[in-house]
């Protein structure tokens, strides 16, 4: 997930069924509910993969190959290049904190 600013963050929209995934597999239907009812109630901006990302992407993907650095992680980092994000709210921290770019490494939260 992305966070520029006070308002909704930016999820891009690969991030939404990894995530939908983790939340019922470990935390339980009551969980995933949750987070589809924050999802229609507009507390994350739910951003496309825009057709300039998907060749970001598989550099990406190319590039990291060895971490391996999956296609999510990638449209992650493409939608913050694309849309000027800094901040990255993770639990995958290594794979984030490898990843290369010319303004600099991304502030990881939490």
């Amino acid at each position: 997930m992305l966070e520029t600013h006070p308002g909704p963050l930016i999820v891009p929209v690969l991030v939404v069924t990894e995530v939908a995934y983790l939340v019922a597999s470990r935390l339980g239907a009551t969980a995933e509910i949750r987070l589809l009812g924050d999802l229609a109630s507009g507390n994350f901006a739910i951003e496309p993969v825009a057709a300039g990302d998907w060749l970001r992407i598989a550099e990406l993907v190319g590039r990291y190959r060895d971490l391996p650095l999956g296609t999510v992680d990638a449209s992650v980092i493409a939608v913050a290049e694309r849309t000027n994000v800094n901040e990255v709210a993770t639990i995958d921290h290594r794979h984030f904190a490898v990843v290369r770019r010319s303004i600099g490494p991304f502030t990881l939260l939490p």
